[in-house]
């Protein structure tokens, strides 16, 4: 009778574990079981119970673009309850043939389980394949990085824009962790960003579809030699979110995220050169529309004051790429280098402001100096014509000081800042005799002070041992340490009684 009772327990464990195990499922799902060598697959690796010790395959001939992705999902249907867990991965074929996809593992409530190998098949690259659109489809379809140039062919040193937006569809959408791959390089160009602040959605139209967009980077360029010119393309990684078709207990979309690489692509401008008939010969560069003005702080002084004149262009266009005229004033004014200043700001349109060059310039003599005219050339973009512009003439107008070519000291001079030079018996204000100070020192490192305060901490060290040993015995003696108590109270007591 126990015999029989024992075999029947066994039997019954026996079929709940098969029961139970035959609950668990772990299983793998690929997105298509033949792609192209340029597509991209999705593996999901999905159970029905939670487990522990997730080990995927090697995935020996595909490259990972993305994943893992984690899922999860509950759901009741008449009281019972279903709970799904997902990994998946998206994977590239690194070559054309049958690759397998090997056993993935984990552990489930204390048992190892495993999924069977997939094999698929990669055929040549194809434009778009015959079974329905995946994720990596659909994300392609509806997500697009453009970059909108003002004008291709431009005049060499005139203003083009670059706006680079990232259009998405209403259809998926993506997240906020994109990252430049790739930033656009800008050879042969002058190059100046444009501040964006704060990314804002917008809404458009793109191919005839409700689009949004929002703008990355906004780039102001100038060509700096005339030709074909390539600009290199952005390139994004993006996070886009995909519709699964699947929805949770409150019967929203669940979205799947597929990694994608968008780019730009590059773009190539055909350049000008600036017309060879009708340039001035003084033509330095300028291209735009500009204004030219020559001021001075005074016109009428004295000798030896000085006083500022100011070379300024103003208007829009290359600001800082061509060099302004120089001014020429008669050899009887001393001149200073110009002070060179520049109050630019670039917009979409372009650099606009005002550059100049600020001259300090100090009359010797009395009498008038003119300033002559000053001429500055540019090519007017407005009407592909070269204009020139020419300042007046400026006098300058010494009241007081010497005569030119005058050796005789007037009145006029007395307030000269120059020195009268002596000589008595030897060369002027040169001291015949000097106070020479030595200059060599003794150094410090390896000196007799050097070594004693070197080897002080190390003396004390014994000496400190002695004194902490002889403070512990004497510690230590308690009949001593009375004593020297009773003998300290005594004579406080002692003391008190001969004041008293």
């Amino acid at each position: 009778m126990n015999l029989t009772k024992s075999i029947s327990l066994l039997f019954l464990i026996l079929i709940t574990s098969i029961a139970t195990s035959q609950d668990v499922k772990f299983e793998a799902k690929v997105s298509k079981k033949k792609l192209g060598v340029n597509e991209r697959l999705r593996i999901d690796f999905e159970m029905n119970k939670d487990g522990d010790n997730f080990v995927p395959p090697s995935f020996d001939g595909f490259t990972v673009v993305g994943g893992p992705n984690t899922s999860l999902m509950n759901s009741y249907v008449n009281g019972k309850k279903t709970y799904q867990k997902t990994y998946s991965y998206f994977l590239a074929p690194n070559k054309k043939g049958k690759l397998t996809i090997k056993q993935a593992k984990i552990e489930i409530e204390g048992e190892i389980y495993k999924t069977f190998p997939i094999t698929v098949t990669v055929t040549n690259a194809v434009d778009r394949p015959n079974a329905p659109p995946g994720a990596a489809d659909i994300a392609d379809d509806n997500i697009h990085l453009i970059a909108e140039v003002s004008k291709t062919n431009p005049y060499l040193n005139e203003p083009v824009t670059v706006v680079y937006k990232l259009y998405v569809s209403r259809e998926v959408g993506i997240d906020g962790n994109w990252r430049e791959k790739q930033t656009p390089r800008y050879n042969d160009f002058w190059s100046q960003n444009i501040e964006i602040k704060g990314l804002n959605v917008q809404k458009t139209k793109y191919k005839g579809e409700d689009y949004r967009y929002v703008v990355l980077r906004k780039t102001v360029l100038y060509p700096q030699k005339s030709g074909k010119l390539k600009i290199e393309p952005l390139v994004l990684d993006v996070n886009v979110e995909v519709p699964s078709g699947r929805t949770d207990i409150f019967g929203r979309q669940l979205m799947n995220k597929v990694p994608k690489t968008v780019t730009a692509g590059s773009r190539t401008l055909n350049v000008k050169p600036l017309p060879e008939q009708g340039k001035p010969a003084d033509f330095k560069g300028a291209v735009g529309d500009f204004s030219l003005s020559v001021t001075t702080s005074k016109t009428q002084l004295d000798a030896t004051e000085s006083l500022q004149a100011i070379v300024e262009v103003s208007g829009k266009g290359n600001m800082n790429l061509f060099e302004l005229p120089e001014l020429t004033t008669p050899s009887s004014l001393e001149v200073y280098e110009p002070e060179h200043k520049e109050n630019i700001r670039t917009t979409l349109s372009g650099m606009q402001g005002r550059v100049s060059d600020t001259y300090t310039i100090v009359p010797q003599y009395r009498g008038k100096y003119p300033l002559p005219p000053i001429s500055f050339s540019y090519f007017d973009l407005a009407t592909e014509t070269y204009k020139r512009i020419t300042s007046d003439e400026i006098i300058i107008d010494v009241l007081k000081g010497p005569t030119a070519g005058s050796n005789s000291t007037t009145n006029d001079t007395v307030d000269s800042p120059k020195q009268t030079v002596t000589t008595s018996g030897s060369f002027a204000f040169i001291k015949t005799t000097s106070n020479w100070v030595t200059m060599s020192e003794e150094k410090f490192f390896k000196s007799n002070l050097f070594w004693v305060l070197l080897l002080i901490p190390f003396l004390c060290i014994p000496i400190a041992i002695i004194l902490r040993k002889k403070q512990d015995a004497r510690n230590a003696d308690v009949k001593g340490m009375k004593r020297r108590k009773a003998d300290k109270l005594a004579k406080k007591y002692l003391s008190e009684a001969k004041k008293n």
